[in-house]
């Protein structure tokens, strides 16, 4: 299986993972509180079960490849090979924790792409760690949470000579920022919305810094304080660092940058003027401060400070949006000779990915599905072109603002869909296209380099299937349709765009709706619930998964429908990523539902939870799932 870990990025609260450590000895001592945030780049792996060994290939930023290193999973050459401070001790120090805790064979891991750069403040080691546990728990099915994955990844690293602090691990939580915790040995993560998109620019300073003396300095500092300039240290990192952190906390559910970038400026000043006595050496940093003060670039930025351990290692600037990100990358890079990456934390609001499943065998259209599965059938679409339904639905998700797609399919059917959206046809059937059929398969191409297949090992139920996009998704909102129904609109707004701006209005899931008479209940999940003032937002009560005509008339009326008429499910959903630990509960204790895992139940417990909208559609669905509706589709789609 293929596996991503990126690096982090300590937004606020440097060096006060470990100093909020030291409450354990001494009480009067500030909890520690750090935001964290994974960074853009990262480290790419395939791993795989390996007999009784633990293998590591790597290959660097600049494309040095390293390995394979290799060694026996043996409790006490892990530990002699983790306590030798190379690089392949970050691995062998973690395979000795999990190995300590767990009864696990051996791990093939081969790093095969790496665009994270190393010893600059953004945790390249820790990120090497996270991997190794992660790849310990998918590979063997530990069942470990992320907090889980952090705690060995931590374990693990300080098992060699490194003395990393402990928000180094955030990065196990990827690209979604996480406000950190420390009270003695005590670890508390807390995630949070983010109101806005927030853009940074992380800049190699290019320099040299000493990180072991750093931190050398400031734990001379602790437990107890001797003197003025080890209180002030006590300070910082005590109630100001807290103080800023929090307040920088509020300024992002805000979604307010201007004085988010201002908590920045103070951050680098308070740090400027209580730690840099400690050490002068290295936080004095001629480099950083000459970029954070640099006159040209200050018209791009909201607020800057800089990373990890501080000095002159990295830094991170906060800009306006996109156009001022680019332009400030430009001129440090051209005028500073500095490298710069791009971080953009998006906003919890934004609905970026969709899930589409496509799994079924499609018995009903059987014996076509024999020779093309039914999301490949052909329709033709208002402009008169015929396309597979597939193509269909993937252009009104696009044109709707999604950035990604996932596919779920089978493992036998994997092929055609990559076939068909990354593949051209032979030069013979190409050179017979018209000029606008050619524009065309390099249209279909670019959908392809957006779209991502995903299996599903057993067709398991509509649950099953859509909790096979939970390492994809992540954790953030996204869009989920089926793979065998159509949307037509009857407003100059697609069904799937209304969809995401009722999500982007509420701030909470929603499903879309539509009016289905009473002897069709049976074959839709069904939905009721209390209007809300404008009457377009229903504040939903109850899901039912296909209900009888009798359940129904009990329990699912809705004020302001005629009699025998009720709330059906159109189709399209908007879901937060809490569905998945629901999904994930029910496939570990096997809780089908008609023998299958379903999704609509994990739905009302979901609203149960975090509460849950419906919208009633403008506009049409069309189903290709069985023969009359497919003759229908045909008919009446070009029309629609």
């Amino acid at each position: 299986m293929k596996i991503f870990v990126p690096g982090r990025v300590c937004l606020f609260g440097e060096h006060t993972d470990w100093a909020g450590g030291y409450r354990r000895i001494n009480a009067d001592i500030n909890k520690g509180h750090a935001l964290v945030v994974g960074t853009n780049q990262g480290i790419h792996a395939d791993v795989k079960p390996c007999d009784n060994k633990l293998i590591l290939r790597c290959t660097l930023e600049d494309g040095t490849k390293m390995g394979p290193f290799e060694v026996e999973m043996n409790r006490q050459i892990l530990l002699e090979e983790a306590g030798k401070g190379n690089f392949f001790s970050y691995a062998a120090g973690v395979a000795y924790q999990v190995m300590t805790h767990y009864n696990v064979g051996g791990l093939e891991i081969d790093n095969y792409f790496t665009d994270l750069p190393v010893k600059k403040g953004l945790s390249s080691s820790a990120a090497i760690c996270v991997l190794v546990a992660r790849a310990f728990n998918k590979v063997y099915d530990l069942k470990m949470t992320v907090r889980g994955e952090m705690a060995y990844a931590y374990q693990g690293e300080i098992t060699t000579p490194s003395r990393c602090g402990r928000l180094d691990q955030a990065c196990a939580y990827g690209n979604r920022p996480v406000l950190l915790s420390f009270d003695g040995d005590r670890i508390d993560v807390d995630e949070f919305n983010v109101a806005k998109d927030l853009n940074y620019v992380i800049v190699d300073l290019c320099s040299d810094k000493n990180t072991k003396k750093i931190l050398r300095d400031l734990n001379k500092c602790y437990p107890f304080p001797e003197g003025e300039i080890q209180q002030g240290v006590h300070r910082f990192l005590g109630k100001i660092s807290s103080k800023i952190t929090s307040e920088a906390t509020k300024q992002i559910e805000d979604g307010n940058i201007e004085l988010l970038g201002k908590l920045m400026s103070k951050a680098q000043e308070e740090f400027d003027q209580y730690l840099i006595p400690a050490c002068p050496d290295e936080l004095t940093a001629p480099v950083l401060h000459k970029l954070l003060t640099y006159p040209k670039l200050q018209p791009y930025m909201l607020g800057a400070k800089g990373i990890g351990s501080q000095g002159d290692g990295s830094a991170q600037i906060l800009v306006k949006d996109k156009d001022a990100q680019e332009a400030a990358i430009k001129l440090i890079e051209q005028e500073l000779g500095m490298s710069c990456m791009k971080l953009t934390i998006n906003s919890n609001t934004q609905v970026r990915k969709a899930v589409i499943p496509a799994a079924g065998f499609g018995t009903r259209m059987f014996p076509a599905t024999k020779a093309c599965k039914k999301e490949m059938f052909p329709v033709i679409d208002r402009d008169g072109r015929a396309k597979p339904v597939i193509l269909a639905i993937v252009e009104e998700v696009f044109e709707a603002g999604i950035e990604e797609i996932a596919i779920i399919t089978q493992e036998s059917d994997i092929q055609l869909f990559k076939d068909f959206f990354n593949s051209k046809p032979s030069m013979e059937h190409y050179n017979k296209l018209s000029q606008e059929d050619k524009e065309y398969v390099d249209y279909i191409g670019e959908f392809g380099k957006r779209i991502t297949i995903i299996p599903q090992v057993s067709q398991d139920g509509f649950g099953d299937a859509v909790f096979c996009a939970n390492e994809w998704v992540g954790h953030e909102a996204f869009l989920l349709l089926l793979g065998d129904h159509l949307y037509a609109s009857n407003s100059n707004k697609s069904c799937t765009k209304q969809i995401i701006d009722v999500y982007e209005k509420m701030g909470k899931s929603v499903v879309g709706l539509q009016t289905t008479s009473a002897n069709q209940v049976r074959y839709f999940g069904c939905v009721t619930g209390e209007w809300q003032k404008d009457n377009e937002i229903l504040n939903i009560s109850e899901f039912a998964e296909k209900p009888s005509v009798d359940y129904a008339a009990e329990h699912l009326k809705t004020d302001g429908l005629p009699d025998d008429t009720y709330l059906g499910l159109f189709g399209q959903y908007v879901i937060t990523p809490a569905i998945f630990d629901l999904l994930k509960k029910n496939i570990e204790t096997n809780s089908r539902e008609g023998g299958e895992f379903q999704l609509t139940s994990c739905l009302d417990t979901l609203r149960k939870l975090e509460g849950f909208v419906g919208y009633i559609v403008n506009g049409r669905r069309f189903d290709i799932g069985n023969p009359e509706a497919y003759r229908e589709t045909i008919i009446e789609l070009p029309n629609s």
